[in-house]
């Protein structure tokens, strides 16, 4: 198989989008927010596009575009070009949405549920699948969850300062987790309610950990 899961902080690096269709103007959206630099190139860049930063370049100075960028996205219709872009890559990070198997990064359906991100890759079998998987599990993760996630980074840093046994913080995580008057709290939706019960099993003083807490989730 050969491919493993990563994240990739793209962040002013240089991403180069060949083709402007609907595959091109997606990657080249998920990169923006990202924070890239990013140029489409091969098709016209909508106006949206280019109201968050995506920048339009001609075909004609590939060979240039391609040693510019840190990641080329190979998005468009044309087999020779596809090819011919395969080839200038060569040695960079290079994904190809026509074939996935002959570039080196794959670009996962993923989305959000608050600050947890999901990807899911079905190795190029079943987009469609993708999409079903996609929705079932959005019904499954509550927002009960998310808060819980915010609540155990609120849990260990105030335990970053109290003990330097990683096993005895991660037995204290689990207790934080498993107790019942947490749970309910954080499915009524109160997060502050439940930083203060963590603050009282813990013995620490509430109100600095939740505001630093509560800018966190801001």
């Amino acid at each position: 198989m050969g491919w493993t899961p990563l994240f990739l902080n793209v962040k002013h690096r240089h991403v180069l989008v060949v083709g402007a269709g609907e595959v091109g103007e997606r990657r080249a959206r998920r990169f923006l927010e990202a924070e890239a630099q990013v140029i489409v190139t091969g098709g016209t860049v909508s106006e949206d596009l280019k109201s968050i930063g995506a920048l339009e370049k001609p075909l004609n100075h590939l060979e240039k575009l391609v040693k510019w960028a840190d990641l080329v996205v190979v998005a468009s219709g044309d087999e020779k070009l596809n090819q011919k872009i395969g080839e200038l890559a060569s040695g960079k990070l290079l994904n190809r949405a026509d074939e996935p198997e002959n570039g080196n990064i794959i670009v996962p359906s993923s989305f959000f549920i608050g600050d947890v991100q999901i990807c899911i890759f079905t190795q190029g079998k079943s987009p469609l699948m993708a999409r079903q998987l996609r929705k079932k599990i959005q019904k499954v993760i509550k927002p009960g969850d998310v808060l819980q996630l915010e609540l155990q980074h609120f849990t260990r840093e105030i335990l970053k300062g109290q003990l330097d046994n990683q096993k005895e913080r991660r037995e204290i995580l689990y207790q934080i987790l498993n107790d019942e008057k947490i749970k309910r709290l954080l499915e009524e939706g109160d997060l502050l309610a439940a930083q203060k019960k963590v603050a009282s099993i813990l013995k620490v003083e509430a109100t600095a950990h939740t505001n630093m807490s509560n800018e966190e989730i801001q």
